[in-house]
C-alpha cells in the first residue's frame, strides 16, 4: 500500500473519530429526551447545555483545524467539554457515554501528564455520572467502579496517543523516504547526464578524433609518388569515420562487431591499422573464446582503438603486438609496441588514456599503464567477463 492510499484511509478513520464527539452527544440527548423525568423547563436548560457543547466543539476543533497543534488554545478547548460534560452528566445519567468524546480529544490533542489529569478527572465524573452522585450508601462499589473506569479511560487514551505517534512517525518517514527518493532520482538523472557526456566524449575521441588524425597523417605524409593512394586512403578514412560517428549518436556497436566476434574484430581493427600506418602488428589469442556481454566487448575493442591510434600518432614504433586472453572470470588486452615511450611524470592534457581509464571503470574493470622513454609502451586491460 502506498502513501496516497495510506494517507486515504487515515483521512476516512480521522473523520469517523472525530464525528464520534457529536455522534455520541446526539445519541445521549435523543435518550435524554425519550426517558428523563425531567420537567420541561429543566429539559431545556439541559438542551441549552447540549447546544453551547456542540458550539463549543464546532469552533474550537471543527472549524479551525489549524489550532489543533497549538497546544494552550486545545489545553482551554478540552478543559471546556469537561466543564460541558461535568454539567451534562450531574444532570443526567445518560449522557454519562459523553465521556467517550473527552477521551478522544485527550488522546488527539494533549501530552504526558496532562493528559492522564483529564482523563482521570473524566472518568471521576463518569462514575459520578453513573451512581448520581457519590454513594455515602454504597462507597465501596464507587471506588470499584471509579478504578475501573480510570484504568480503561487511561488505557484507552494511551492507545490513542500512542496510534497517533506513530501515524506522525510514519509520515514523517514516508516523507523523507520520498525526499530521498526524489533526490535519488535527481541524482541518477545527473549521473546519467554526465555518463552519458563521457560515452558521447569517448565516442567522438575514437571515431571523429582518431579518423581526423589519420586523415592528417595521410595528407601529411603524400607526396608526388604516391598521393593518389594517399588520398585514397583518407577518403575510405572519412567514409569509415562518418558511418562510426553516425553509429555513435544513436549509441550503436562498431561495425566490426556487428557480424564477428570480439577476437575476429580485433584482427579487423589491426589489419586496418596496419595498412594505413605502414607497422606490423600481431594478434595473439589465449584461452577458451566464449560470449561475453555486448558493452564489455565494446569496451575492449574501443580501447585496442585508442591504444593503436596513439601508437600511430606518438611511439613511432616498428612493431605492435595485441594479446587477449580469456581467463576463468576475467577477460584481458594487453597492448605493447616497440616506440619511444614516455614520461609519466611529464604533465599531459591528452584524452586518450583518462576516456579508456573511464570505459573501463564503468565496468569494474582496472588498466594499467607502463611505459618509459626509449623502452616502449604497455597498456593492460581486465575487466570482469
Amino acid at each position: 500500500m502506498n502513501m496516497t492510499a495510506l494517507d486515504r484511509w487515515e483521512r476516512r478513520l480521522l473523520a469517523v473519530t472525530y464525528l464520534i464527539p457529536y455522534f455520541v452527544l446526539v445519541v445521549t440527548t435523543v435518550l435524554y429526551s425519550i426517558f428523563t423525568e425531567h420537567s420541561a423547563a429543566q429539559r431545556w436548560v439541559t438542551y441549552g447545555v447540549v447546544a453551547g457543547c456542540l458550539a463549543w466543539m464546532t469552533w474550537w476543533f471543527t472549524l479551525h483545524p489549524q489550532w489543533r497543534d497549538r497546544r494552550g488554545l486545545m489545553a482551554v478547548f478540552v478543559g471546556g467539554m469537561v466543564v460541558f460534560y461535568g454539567v451534562l452528566g450531574m444532570r443526567e445519567h445518560w449522557f454519562g457515554p459523553v465521556s467517550y468524546a473527552i477521551f478522544v480529544y485527550a488522546s488527539e490533542l494533549l501530552r504526558g501528564s496532562w493528559m492522564v489529569l483529564v482523563t482521570t478527572l473524566t472518568a471521576g465524573l463518569a462514575t459520578l455520572s453513573l451512581f448520581g452522585g457519590y454513594p455515602a450508601e454504597a462507597p465501596l462499589a464507587f471506588w470499584g467502579i471509579l478504578v475501573i473506569f480510570t484504568v480503561a479511560a487511561c488505557t484507552f487514551s494511551y492507545f490513542g496517543y500512542v496510534t497517533t505517534e506513530q501515524s506522525r512517525l510514519r509520515k514523517e518517514l514516508l516523507e523523507e523516504n520520498e525526499g530521498l527518493h526524489a533526490q535519488l532520482l535527481v541524482q541518477a538523472h545527473e549521473a546519467g547526464v554526465q555518463d552519458e557526456r563521457h560515452r558521447m566524449a569517448g565516442e567522438i575521441h575514437d571515431t571523429l578524433a582518431q579518423g581526423l588524425a589519420g586523415i592528417i597523417t595521410q595528407l601529411s605524409a603524400a607526396t608526388e609518388k604516391d598521393w593518389e593512394s594517399r588520398v585514397a586512403v583518407a577518403t575510405e578514412l572519412a567514409r569509415d569515420n562518418l558511418q562510426e560517428a553516425r553509429r555513435s549518436v544513436h549509441a550503436l556497436r562498431p561495425p566490426a562487431l556487428d557480424s564477428a566476434a570480439l577476437h575476429e574484430a580485433l584482427d579487423e581493427v589491426a589489419s586496418d591499422w596496419s595498412r594505413y600506418n605502414g607497422v606490423p602488428v600481431s594478434v595473439t589469442l589465449t584461452g577458451a573464446v566464449r560470449e561475453m556481454h555486448p558493452e564489455v566487448e565494446v569496451v575492449l575493442l574501443r580501447t585496442a582503438q585508442e591504444a593503436l591510434s596513439n601508437v600511430a600518432k606518438h611511439a613511432r614504433a616498428s612493431r605492435v603486438g595485441l594479446t587477449l586472453s580469456y581467463m576463468e572470470d576475467v577477460v584481458t588486452l594487453d597492448v605493447r609496441d616497440d616506440g619511444v615511450g614516455f614520461d609519466f611524470g611529464r604533465p599531459s592534457d591528452g584524452f586518450g588514456l583518462p576516456a579508456m581509464r573511464h570505459r573501463v571503470h564503468r565496468l569494474s574493470g582496472a588498466l594499467f599503464v607502463e611505459s618509459e622513454p626509449g623502452a616502449g609502451t604497455a597498456i593492460s586491460v581486465r575487466v570482469p567477463a
